[in-house]
């Protein structure tokens, strides 16, 4: 069920940024006269799942989902259809158009994606505003189980307060300045120590089987009694909390291992917290130092907090608040995506061998449904298709945008011939793009 969950989020998000940002090139198209032929979600490599010709446009959905596309007439795209070039200039034509306006209908896509990141930051602000952990009332710091974090000498317990240059005033504060960062700073036994965080880290990272980095620590609330468990007999319920094993206190899961350790084969006194009152019950220790009970992989923030694990940062905006409150929100994803980009771009990081395809998008979502998390998403993915359209690369809006700079400025306008091999050229760099991000996927899914 939760995979079916996670692949429905990922098309209804990727199909809503998809028409959007199509939308964006064909409403000035047709604002300034020109034709636009085709109009389809998805690709329609040899057949369509759906189309209808309303006007003189062809609406649609293709069977390939790696995008969608307008066709403008008189344009040279992504369909390579040069027939129509041979042709003189019609007036509803693109390239019969003053550049300036070819210029906006370019960059159309790319300011829909960003307006609609920034309209559901500003609606996430006004309708849920902001929750966060606040890190300065977390207690005994954070689970590191990272070889990579171990041997550059962080330890469990440590406690971050700063990630290169950047406070951590709230929880997620440190995956969301991690990369870049080239130092950590954390206080251990009430002392404050910087540890460096080599170049090529996010390489290693993506390389690494282990994906976790600083994590918080949570209590051992049962999940579920399997049946063939060694205390399937035992009076334990669901989110029961484990406190105390033969009246050690035990505030920690990470803490279970080396406790029970001791008590191989044995049988021992388990406090537990129901229901806001302690009860107690013996249960029996297998030889591999467990207790056959199944772990709550989620517990939630409001549980945290009522258990007096750290206290929640809640903040409310009004109607006008949320305009500024989006904007924030929106300036800081701009600013973090550049810089992971930055971090891609430098090979000595080796953070390139994190970037993945569709299977990595997909896996971005959650396998339950919550529609703040799912808004939170796609307003970032939007972003991220906007900034990648306009990277200068012939076959995408960036590319366009950068022919169409230099024939505002030159006063030449590039040949059709040219731009054929331009769009040549880009189309094989965007496979290769494609073919790279989804082989990595592929690899980590088979050797990782």
């Amino acid at each position: 069920m939760g995979i079916i969950i996670q692949i429905s989020q990922f098309l209804l998000g990727l199909s809503l940024l998809i028409i959007l940002h199509e939308l964006g090139h064909f409403i000035p198209a047709k604002l300034f006269g020109t034709r636009v032929e085709k109009f389809y979600l998805f690709f329609d490599v040899k057949f369509s799942l759906f189309k209808k010709k309303i006007g003189e446009t062809v609406y649609g959905i293709g069977w390939l989902p790696l995008g969608g596309y307008v066709k403008i007439a008189g344009m040279i795209d992504e369909s390579m259809d040069t027939e129509a070039m041979k042709e003189e200039p019609k007036p509803w034509e693109f390239r019969s158009k003053p550049a300036w306006q070819r210029l906006i209908i370019m960059l159309g896509g790319v300011f829909v994606n960003f307006l609609l990141a920034y309209i559901i930051y500003f609606f996430l602000s006004f309708i849920y505003g902001d929750r966060h952990i606040d890190a300065k009332t977390i207690q005994d710091g954070y689970l590191v189980e990272n070889p990579l974090l171990t041997d550059l000498g962080f330890k469990t317990g440590d406690n971050v307060i700063k990630v290169g240059d950047y406070p951590v005033e709230h929880v997620a504060d440190i995956k969301g300045n991690f990369i870049g960062a080239r130092s950590i700073t954390i206080v251990r036994d009430n002392k404050e120590q910087t540890i460096a965080i080599p170049e090529d880290f996010l390489g290693n990272f993506s390389d690494s089987k282990n994906r976790d980095l600083f994590e918080m620590r949570y209590p051992f609330m049962v999940g579920a009694l399997p049946e063939n468990s060694i205390n399937a007999n035992a009076d334990i319920k669901k989110r029961d909390v484990i406190t105390a094993i033969n009246n050690e206190k035990l505030k920690y899961f990470d803490e279970v291992k080396s406790l029970l350790k001791r008590y191989k084969g044995q049988e021992v006194e388990v406090s537990l917290l129901r229901d806001e009152q302690i009860v107690s019950e013996r249960l029996k220790v297998t030889d591999s130092a467990t207790l056959g009970i199944e772990y709550f992989p989620r517990v939630g923030t409001d549980a945290m907090e009522a258990l007096g694990y750290f206290k929640m940062k809640n903040k409310k905006y009004s109607f006008g608040e949320s305009f500024a409150g989006g904007y924030n929100k929106f300036t800081d994803q701009m600013d973090k995506y550049f810089g992971q980009l930055k971090e891609i771009g430098n090979p000595k990081t080796g953070a390139y061998k994190g970037v993945g395809g569709f299977y990595a998008i997909l896996n971005v979502f959650p396998d339950y449904w919550n529609w703040q998390t799912f808004w939170s998403i796609t307003a970032f993915l939007s972003i991220m298709l906007g900034v990648l359209n306009l990277l200068p690369i012939p076959a995408l809006d960036g590319g366009h945008v950068m022919f169409l700079l230099y024939e505002m400025i030159s006063g030449r306008k590039p040949s059709d011939k040219f731009m054929e091999y331009a769009q040549t050229v880009g189309f094989f760099i965007l496979i290769a793009l494609v073919l790279f991000a989804n082989g990595n996927d592929i690899f980590k899914a088979i050797f990782k």
